[in-house]
């Protein structure tokens, strides 16, 4: 499985206790910013963008923390920026894991070999590399030659150190479903526990806004990559989430579902919208008029079809009920 039964297990029952409870919002990914700085300067990145006092800022270990424990979630993803380049990302990580959070820190690599001292390996750390197809289109993707290679050797030295290994990848206009394909059967072959896939989502502030995919080109593209499935493919995400992709599900977006917490506080409503920001976690999920967002209420939604508003939807879903979860579950092996 992509996922290890301990965490599904983790994630089954956190999601088991909110709706015993009754509880209609819960988070179940914590999106962790500790900082916007980062070594590539991506045309499709909305953070490189801000001015040089932005992002000269930082978390700290106790705001990080802190956020973690105000949330709740058992998941923390620790994107950027590049978290490698924060000087106590050792610290936050360690600190996180003693809250036994499943954590996904995601990295472009090329900082990731020589950090790796920095960690220990461990069942709730999980090292997401960016990779946003093979070298060609990766290499273009993030405005730099040689990347690939470097995240590639980066790759099998956290493997060979015993470390938990997922791939991230962001799908653009003009992508060529074949090669996409080929991404997967090499990711694989790499020996990583799972690969994550999204389509790309226009940030306003993203220097090219032309090659991010609109929702029917998305449905159109997705068909064509997943299209006689391979079994070998392993993906670190929900199995309706890719039929989400591909049009066979029809799902609204769960903001509330992946919280950010950065710099500014807590973004509202999500990791992609920057419509202010809470100084709370009670604040964002109390203040925020959640029922403005998403797919037919609001026009920046209109496209967006990002896992890290629909894949919550997708888990709910397969928890909902006992035919959906052993559905899934199959599905998953």
């Amino acid at each position: 499985m992509a996922v290890p039964l301990s965490q599904g297990l983790r994630v089954f029952s956190y999601v088991m206790k909110q709706k015993i409870k009754g509880v209609k919002r819960y988070p179940l990914v914590l999106m962790l910013e500790p900082l916007f700085r980062c070594n590539l300067e991506c045309k499709g990145c909305g953070k490189i963008q801000f001015p040089e006092e932005t992002l000269n800022r930082r978390l700290s270990v106790e705001e990080c923390l802190q956020a973690a424990q105000e949330c709740g979630a058992p998941m923390v993803s620790i994107p950027g920026g590049e978290p490698l380049i924060h000087p106590e990302i050792q610290q936050i990580v360690e600190g996180l894991i003693k809250q036994k959070r499943y954590i996904y820190l995601c990295t472009n690599a090329l900082l990731l070999e020589r950090k790796l001292h920095l960690f220990k390996p461990s069942k709730y750390l999980t090292f997401s590399v960016h990779l946003d197809g093979l070298k060609e289109e990766h290499d273009k993707a993030v405005c730099r030659d040689g990347v690939f290679e470097q995240a590639v050797k980066a790759i099998k030295a956290a493997k060979a150190n015993g470390f938990r290994l997922t791939t991230n990848t962001t799908l653009f206009d003009g992508e060529n479903p074949e090669r996409v394909r080929a991404f997967f059967d090499f990711a694989m072959e790499l020996g990583i526990e799972g690969m994550m896939v999204s389509p790309g989502y226009a940030y306003e502030k993203a220097p090219d806004q032309e090659h991010f995919l609109r929702r029917e080109k998305t449905r159109n593209f997705f068909q064509q990559v997943f299209k006689d499935r391979k079994p070998s493919w392993k993906f670190n995400q929900s199995p309706y989430f890719l039929e989400f992709l591909m049009g066979k599900k029809n799902y609204q977006c769960t903001p509330w579902g992946n919280p950010t917490r950065n710099i500014f506080g807590w973004q509202k409503p999500c990791y992609l919208l920057g419509e202010g920001y809470a100084k709370t976690f009670k604040e964002l999920m109390e203040s925020t008029e959640w029922d403005k967002y998403g797919t037919g209420k609001n026009e920046k939604c209109a496209d967006c079809m990002v896992h890290c508003g629909y894949e919550p939807t997708a888990v709910i879903d397969a928890f909902s009920s006992v035919k959906n979860f052993i559905e899934v579950a199959r599905a998953s092996v």
